[in-house]
């Protein structure tokens, strides 16, 4: 496939550098490596070397969906993609399931979730603050171009949601434990519950109010650390540098009748 007008690229130079360009016809990328026509990359596959004003040679990529998480404007905190690939597979979201989120803060973990659930799958979104409602609203048109059919965004607390009519329940907010013991009367048996937290007070409290309401099982807590490694002819060695910590995973399956 080509790059067209309106096409997200990402620019890569000699040193790995990256930057997210949208593209338009007339219109050039700037940076201390000299300008960069669009035009030079519209038309093109992808993959497509072009060259800017001061001979520096440049790759034009389409984004994976990490690069645009990485790179996407911020709002409220974004769910990083070392968290969101564990949220995914904890969680058995794939084509088809019915997730309720909350919240939706900047969208990245939003835009994860439709792209696992498909077209015949459902997203349905709360955000309590209306600003960051709004942000993440624009980030997830932009990566995808328009507002997916299969999302829902709404403004409000989770809890107003929370119905048998959701097989999972995914959540970044600071207390998932008043989700947790309104899901115990409201979500139908076999739902996976995910929080995701940053601190082990909001871990214990979640886990707690999960024992404690009798209805969920197979609970599990954990967190996802990411290092790099360095590969360079004999020497191979791990970067001196890691994505730590982030935030905790509490992963737990409703069960019992409503």
């Amino acid at each position: 496939m080509m790059f067209a007008p309106g096409d997200l690229c990402l620019l890569i130079d000699g040193k790995g550098r990256r930057y997210l360009v949208r593209l338009e016809p007339g219109r050039q990328f700037h940076s201390h490596l000299g300008p960069v026509d669009h035009d030079e990359i519209l038309g093109g596959p992808d993959g497509v070397e072009v060259t800017s004003s001061r001979g520096q040679r440049m790759v034009a990529f389409r984004p994976r969906m990490v690069d645009y998480t990485l790179k996407m404007r911020r709002g409220a905190q974004v769910v990083y993609p070392k968290d969101i690939g564990p949220i995914l597979v904890e969680g058995d979201i794939g084509p088809g399931s019915k997730v309720l989120e909350a919240g939706t803060g900047s969208g990245a973990l939003t835009i994860a979730l439709l792209r696992a659930v498909g077209s015949e799958g459902r997203v349905v979104s709360y955000e309590q603050r209306e600003d960051h409602a709004e942000h993440a609203r624009g980030a997830i048109e932009r990566f995808f171009g328009e507002l997916p059919a299969h999302l829902e965004l709404r403004v409000g607390p989770v809890e107003e949601g929370l119905s048998a009519e959701f097989d999972r329940v995914v959540l970044d907010l600071p207390e998932p434990w008043h989700a947790v013991a309104a899901g115990a009367d409201k979500l139908r048996s076999g739902t996976i519950f995910v929080a995701y937290v940053p601190t082990i007070p909001q871990v214990q409290t979640t886990v707690e109010a999960m024992r404690a309401s009798g209805a969920y099982t197979m609970i599990d807590a954990f967190e996802v650390l990411h290092r790099g490694w360095n590969v360079e002819g004999r020497s191979v060695r791990p970067e001196h540098r890691m994505v730590g910590h982030t935030g905790f995973l509490v992963v737990a399956r409703r069960f019992g009748s409503s």
